[in-house]
């Protein structure tokens, strides 16, 4: 798993890949989190346990009030929930400040039909959001008004040093398993040197979330085959004359920042 959309959790796969023996270990996950000293957002200590034992409660809520994440040892969603706790062990702090958000808009409005926009808006992090670091302005307006050409094409070789992107949702991670043209993440635009290590642009984006600021229009589509260097078909710019996968901007596009 040596593709770069792989690179924020790589350190953690082979210590706990389960695709070969078809189940979990979870003594190995949580030998991790104990090592990392991971933790909810109320500082309580955070463990991985077996899906079919946990409590007959919200999800969200039991991570925040017990620190136990349900956890499915086996097929299906194995692959889904092992992506999630990689999530949990290369972005703890991000993870801690979804979680506790989505339980707050729990307790406030309970688990309806529908989740309302800040559920939405979290649950699109937590699963396709992509962390977007750039300083220059002028990528970021790239991406914001759909302008593939400037963002992809025109200064290809410069965009490694331009912009880094960290692939942070899970079941992003798992279709990348079998990537496809079309696999779009949703971009959060971080303010900072691209080559900030990734556990300080953790702890400074979980600063930044609140449902002030999660909402679905603050993030921009990414297609994540056409960033320079994740895919060799991208080096040939007709990769790019593909209009249902590299789609113009909407019209009134809102001014997010």
């Amino acid at each position: 798993m040596q593709e770069p959309w792989f690179a924020s959790i790589r350190p953690l796969i082979e210590a706990t890949d389960p695709r070969r023996a078809g189940v979990l270990d979870l003594d190995a996950l949580n030998r991790l989190a104990r090592q990392a000293g991971l933790a909810t957002a109320a500082g309580l200590p955070l463990r991985f346990i077996d899906a079919q034992q946990a409590p007959a409660v919200p999800y969200e809520q039991a991570i925040r009030d017990s620190g136990q994440v349900p956890t499915r040892l086996r097929p299906p969603g194995m692959l889904h929930d092992w992506f999630n706790a990689l999530a949990w062990l290369a972005f703890p702090c991000l993870k801690a400040r979804l979680n506790e958000l989505q339980a707050a808009a729990i307790d406030a409005a309970g688990i309806g039909a529908q989740r309302g926009a800040l559920r939405d808006a979290i649950t699109l992090f937590d699963e396709s959001g992509v962390l977007f670091v750039c300083n220059d302005a002028q990528w970021v307006d790239a991406l914001r008004s759909f302008d593939w050409e400037r963002l992809f094409a025109a200064q290809r070789s410069r965009f490694a040093e331009a912009v880094a992107v960290h692939v942070v949702g899970h079941a992003l991670h798992e279709k990348l398993l079998a990537p496809y043209k079309a696999l779009c993440g949703h971009a959060w635009v971080v303010q900072a040197d691209p080559r900030t290590p990734l556990a300080e642009l953790d702890r400074e984006v979980a600063q930044t979330l609140s449902a002030q600021t999660l909402q679905r229009r603050a993030f921009s589509p990414l297609p994540l085959l056409g960033i320079p260097g994740w895919w060799p078909a991208n080096e040939d710019p007709l990769f790019y004359n593909d209009p249902a996968v590299f789609r113009g901007g909407r019209a009134n596009a809102p001014n997010r920042t």
